[in-house]
Order: structure tokens, then sequence, then C-alpha cells
């Protein structure tokens, strides 16, 4: 293999690994910490892609004075960007932000008005209930062209065009790690404050949390939505990197079973454990999709390679709820500051 190919599969694992470590930390504040199985993680990620979509390009559509159909009018929406981003590279830094913005708050909305009408629900049957939820989004976006185009999608301006080609996915593959990076410490400090005592107090017994005054319903409007705007924020940066918005592209598999499978293998409410799920996953995901061909003719497998990602991803998941569900780092209690302070007093004392 060239050094070439070697560059291309250094930088997917760099890219997805960025964009599935944000969904997965998102999941992790809901299900990790705060006991809410989400099964509708990818309504959320949907919800920053159709931000970017639906409503950026509708918005430089009238800053621009384009009409006509979104479909057809974002190819030039994109095309006229492209041209200006290209001579000034700030207005692709402006694009951003406000795409990151927008996309979080609308996720942010988008999670507390769809955990309303379920957030008094047991655990079963509000996981069932949040996915059905994001199936219907899912549907409603896909066989709507008035939203994201349908099934033709819609074009979306790039941000690095200024660069030269062969620069975009570099450049990218940096803004998706830095990106991720800020998303993981600042759930790490939310996660680190009382808030984050009061999601594992939830989870562990709510009836404990109801007694000492506190609103379950409202914890849990507060975390989904959280974890909503984070997942929004990946939905808005994938569709920003693919220069393309179709809902096809944002099914249940990748989004919502993946992040769960990643959270699980790395061990569900540890921020440690999430980013080493993350990067297993993704290796072995990059891995299958370069080699799947290869290891199809070495093993003489009598399916197609299409169906050998979710058979050993499904073979994975059942391996580690059956042996392994703690995770690969298991869960560790918070550490606050007077408790550090304490340790290292009695570590002093001691030695």
């Amino acid at each position: 293999m060239g050094s070439i190919s070697l560059e291309h599969i250094a930088l997917s694992i760099l890219i997805w690994f960025a964009l599935y470590l944000i969904v997965s930390l998102s999941l992790n504040i809901e299900y990790g910490f705060g006991g809410i199985p989400n099964f509708g993680r990818a309504l959320a990620v949907l919800v920053g892609a159709i931000a970017v979509g639906a409503f950026v390009n509708r918005v430089i559509m009238l800053v621009l004075g384009i009409n006509g159909d979104i479909i057809y009018a974002s190819g030039e929406v994109k095309s006229l960007m492209n041209e200006l981003i290209s001579k000034d590279p700030l207005i692709g830094v402006a694009l951003f932000l406000l795409v990151i913005l927008l996309a979080a708050a609308l996720g942010a909305l988008t999670g507390a008005l769809f955990i309303l009408p379920s957030a008094r629900l047991s655990e079963d049957y509000l996981a069932i209930t949040l996915l059905a939820i994001s199936e219907v989004l899912f549907m409603v976006s896909y066989c709507n062209p008035r939203i994201i185009g349908g099934y033709y999608g819609v074009s979306v301006p790039d941000i690095f065009a200024w660069a030269p080609g062969e620069w975009r996915e570099p450049l990218f593959a940096l803004l998706l790690i830095f990106t991720a990076t800020v998303i993981y410490f600042i759930t790490d400090r939310i996660l680190s404050s009382p808030y984050g005592r009061l999601l594992k107090a939830m989870r562990e017994d709510e009836e404990v949390v109801r007694a000492c005054g506190r609103d379950v319903m409202w914890i849990r409007i507060r975390t989904v939505a959280l974890g909503s705007s984070i997942a929004a924020v990946a939905g808005a940066l994938y569709s920003l990197y693919t220069l393309n918005v179709i809902a096809t592209g944002f099914g249940r598999v990748e989004w919502t079973f993946y992040p769960f499978l990643m959270v699980l293998l790395g061990g569900a409410g540890n921020k440690k454990g999430v980013v080493a799920g993350t990067i297993s996953f993704v290796l072995i995901k990059i891995l299958l999709m370069t080699y799947k061909y290869e290891i199809k003719d070495l093993f003489n497998l009598p399916f197609e390679t299409v169906w050998l990602e979710y058979i050993i991803f499904g073979i994975l998941m059942l391996l580690i709820l059956l042996f392994r569900p703690q995770g690969l780092i298991e869960e560790e209690p918070i550490m606050t500051e007077p408790m550090k302070e304490a340790w290292e007093r009695y570590s002093k004392e001691k030695t």
C-alpha cells in the first residue's frame, strides 16, 4: 500500500474519531451519567445537519437575493459562497461559527422539546419512544424535499474554499480534532461539577433524588437538551465536511447504535473510557472498510462484504454486554477539588 493510501487512512481515522467522539461524549452525559437511554441520538445529529442545510442555506439565499427551490438554489449558494470565501477566509470562519452556534441552539431546543412528552417514562419505554421520534423526523426529512431536499439532498458551502484542494482534508481533520478537544474539556468541567454528581445520583436511584427535593423530570430535560446540543454540533460539522446534507447520511445505525457501542466499549460514565472506546471502534471500522475484500477472500466468507461491518460490531456488542459490561476502563468516582486536596494531604502525611 502506497504512502498516499496510508495518509488517507490516517486522515479518515482522525476525522471519524473526532466526529464520533463528540457524539459519544453527548451520549455519555445522557446515558453514562444520567442513565437516560437516548435511542434517538441520530435525531440530534440530523438536527445539526438541518441547521446547515435548511436554515443557514436559506439565510444566505436571503442575503444574496437567491430565489428558487432549495435543492437547486443550494448549488448556487455553494458556488457564490465558495467564491467569496476563496477571496476572504474570514467569511469561512464567520460561517463556521454561525453554523456551530445555530446547530447547538437548535439541538438544545429540539432535545428539550422532544423529551417533554416522554420524560416521565421508565427507561425501557423512554428508549423506544425516543427511537420512534427520531425515526419520524428522519422519514419527514427524507420524504419532504422542502426541508433539506428530500432524497436529493442539498449542497453546503466549503468553509475551506480558500485553501488548495489537497489541504482541505488535513485542515478539516485539525479543525475537527480541535473542536472535539474543546468539547471534551467542557463536558469534563460540567460533569466534574455538582451537576455531574446529581446525574449519577439520578442514574442510581431516582427516588432518592426526589426525596432530596429535586425535580427528576426537569433534570432529564436539561440533560437531554445539553446532550442534543453537543450531538447537533457533530451533525453540523459532518455536513460541512461532506459539503452535502441528505437524510440518508444520518441513519440510526451510524449515529445511534454505533455511539452506544463506543460508550459501552470504553466504559459508560467514564470520560477517558469514552475516548478509548471511540478510538478503538474507529480503528476497527476504518480497517474493515479498507481491507474488507481481503478479509472476505482470506476467510472465504459466504456473504457480501457490505454486511461484514454490521456482523462484527453486532458480535462485539454482545461480547461486551456478556463479558465486560463495565467496558475497557471502569468508572471512577468523581474527584472534586476538596476531595483532591484531602487526598493530597493524606498522601503527604502517609509518606
